[in-house]
């Protein structure tokens, strides 16, 4: 399941979160964030027990893609423990979004 994520909620569902969080930066007009989306709801779906997964609408959400300097989109941040350990920015196959969930579970 994916989690929308927002300058409100940030805080709750992001930084004070006890599994890797996933965050997928992105904009109804971006045609790369909509080739990611579904790679995101997939992984959602596997690791459901184990990760968060949300996007964040970078339109919508000023404070937090300002807050993590986003100057390109698609971005996915990798938080664990309120911390960003790792981020994919633009697209990427399902493999190295599963290596990289991998690598912090």
């Amino acid at each position: 399941m994916i989690i929308e994520i927002t300058d409100n909620n940030f805080e709750e569902i992001v930084l004070k979160s006890d599994k890797l969080v996933i965050a997928d930066l992105w904009a109804e007009w971006c045609g790369p964030c909509k080739m990611i989306g579904p790679i995101i709801s997939e992984l959602a779906d596997e690791y459901k027990d184990k990760i968060v997964a949300g996007k964040i609408n970078v339109d919508n959400n000023p404070v937090t893609t300002a807050k993590f300097g986003i100057r390109s989109i698609p971005t996915v941040l990798f938080f664990k423990n309120g911390k960003i350990v790792d981020k994919q920015i633009g697209t990427a196959p399902k493999k190295e979004f599963k290596d990289k969930i991998e690598t912090f579970l």
